[in-house]
Parts: C-alpha cells; structure tokens; sequence
C-alpha cells in the first residue's frame, strides 16, 4: 500500500511527520565536499537551518518525534538514508567504519541541536554561530576522517 499512494518510506515518513526541512536541500554540496574538509559545512548547514525561520517547526518536529515510537523509528531510518548517508558520501573506509563514523557525527549534530536549541544551555545557546563552528567541527572531523581511538 505504500508504494500505491507514495513514492517510498521517505515520502510517507515526510507526510505523515511534516518534515520543517527537506534533507536533500539543506545537505546539497556536502556530498561533493572533500571528506577532509567537510565538518566545517556540515555545522555550518545544521546552525543555518536552525537559526532560521523554521526554527520553530524543527523544535516541534523534535519534540513531537522523540515522544512517539513509530515516528521515532521513521526518523531513525530517514536518518540513516537521507542525512548520515549523504554526509558520510565518500568516507574512505570499510562500510561498518564508516557507518560508525556517520553514528558518531549524528551524537554531535544532534547533542548541538538539543544543547543549543532545545535545553538552550548558556553560553552555548547564545554562542555567535561562527564560534559555535569552531568549537565543534574539530570533533566532527575527527568522527568524519580521524582517528577513533
């Protein structure tokens, strides 16, 4: 019945959770983007999205998505196949490394989220978005292309 009145998972997940953003919009160029140089777009993109005006829409996206297993579990999967997939686009490595890379990024984009936007836990919330950048894409790097040990 899915495919019948929609195109795949993704579409029913986006109709029926009313995504505030279009993953493939605001992730274009970073799967183009040197993997050794991509951490610094990748916060950059998540802090643009979150400092504009739907703002208000992803904090009721979240909060409506965490409260609900299955919305919960649609997230989970348009998660793994439209965002950490495209930011983890030519991650040299075996693919369960490079999985676990993608999950690793997801704890400090989603901790950024929570922490800035949801908690709003000072100084981080008000941090000037470039600070904020140079404070995190360092870890985000790492889990990208450094080093896990």
């Amino acid at each position: 019945m899915v495919h019948h009145f929609f195109k795949g998972k993704d579409e029913l997940f986006a109709h029926s959770v009313e995504l505030p953003a279009d993953p493939e919009q605001v992730l274009a160029g970073v799967a183009d983007a040197d993997p050794d140089r991509r951490a610094e777009l990748i916060v950059r993109t998540v802090l643009r999205l979150w400092e504009s005006p739907a703002q208000a829409a992803l904090l009721a996206f979240l909060r409506g998505s965490i409260g609900s297993k299955a919305k919960t579990a649609l997230l989970r999967e348009m998660v793994e196949r439209r965002v950490i997939s495209r930011i983890m686009a030519s991650v040299p490595g075996p693919p369960e490394e490079v999985a676990l890379r993608g999950n690793l990024v997801a704890t400090q984009v989603v901790g950024l989220m929570m922490v800035r936007y949801v908690v709003r836990l000072e100084p981080l919330a008000s941090a000037a978005p470039d600070e904020v950048v140079q404070l995190v894409a360092h870890t985000v790097q790492r889990y990208l292309t450094g080093p896990l040990t």
